[in-house]
């Protein structure tokens, strides 16, 4: 899958983040945080940005630790895809409503 996805293509990023949301259908809200030292300061802060990922099989859930890449607009706001979900949420964060 990895070959196929990056053949006659640029590089794609990639990145691993948190699920927050999966409230909507096959799309899910994924947190990758950065580490990053502050220009004037010197102290090391952590910043993050939230994406919106298609999840074509509804199979991520909140609390799920995933790798996603970056793709043509699907949407809107979607400019990423799931590759795979890295680990799964212990059952205790994932919040039913």
């Amino acid at each position: 899958m990895s070959q196929n996805r990056t053949e006659g293509r640029g590089r794609r990023s990639e990145y691993t983040g948190t699920v927050i949301s999966d409230k909507m259908d096959k799309t899910i809200t994924v947190e990758v945080d950065r580490y990053m030292k502050h220009q004037r300061y010197g102290k090391y802060i952590t910043s993050f940005t939230t994406f919106k990922v298609h999840d074509e099989k509804n199979e991520a859930s909140t609390g799920d630790k995933v790798l996603i890449y970056e793709t043509r607009p699907l949407s809107k706001t979607k400019r990423w895809k799931l590759i795979k979900i890295i680990e799964k949420a212990p059952k205790e964060l994932e919040v039913e409503i």
